[in-house]
């Protein structure tokens, strides 16, 4: 059985497919994460990082499937550097990184109050991943979409240099569909 599939399974017994997300359950929105980043041409980590992205809370959601002290058992299913990804997306304080986050290369842990200066291995799947998220949660909820997609366009745009050009593209599509939306943020 591949790491998809065991973790597939794992995120079952851990109640994922019993938890509300806009779409359906958190279950259903990492699934689609997972899917849209294999076909987007995203790396293995990066797809299985989006199936798993929520396991310890985001700075946006924060109900937890494994406590962040326990990295051990997600690293054992999905592997160090895709573990990694999943620790610094949920660990991301957006208020403090997402608008400087290309011209610094620095998250701030929400967790730690520390800060990680990104390679640039790291930053591509962690912006890749950071606006496939957005992007599903826009498609299922329209509401989302008329209030924040403005403020997703000039976020997205300035990611542009530091995320694959395939998420891009798709970022760019997604948003320009006549969204009426306010440049406000998201709640974090």
């Amino acid at each position: 059985m591949g790491a998809d599939s065991e973790l597939r399974r794992w995120l079952r017994q851990r109640g994922a497919e019993t938890i509300q997300h806009p779409g359906g359950t958190l279950y259903a929105h990492l699934c689609r994460l997972h899917d849209r980043l294999a076909e987007l041409g995203c790396g293995v980590d990066a797809q299985l990082a989006g199936l798993a992205h929520a396991v310890y809370g985001t700075d946006g959601f924060y109900v937890t499937l494994l406590d962040r002290t326990d990295r051990a058992t997600l690293r054992n299913l999905i592997g160090d550097d895709a573990e990694a990804l999943v620790y610094l997306y949920g660990a991301c304080d957006r208020r403090r990184t997402w608008r400087e986050l290309a011209t610094t290369g620095e998250v701030v842990d929400r967790f730690t109050d520390q800060t990680w200066h990104l390679s640039p291995g790291q930053m591509r799947p962690f912006v890749d991943l950071s606006i496939v998220n957005e992007l599903d949660i826009v498609e299922q909820d329209p509401l989302t979409a008329d209030k924040y997609g403005a403020y997703f366009r000039s976020l997205f745009a300035a990611w542009a240099p530091i995320a694959s050009p395939q998420v891009t593209s798709e970022a760019q599509r997604l948003l320009s569909e006549g969204s009426r939306s306010t440049s406000a943020r998201p709640q974090d």
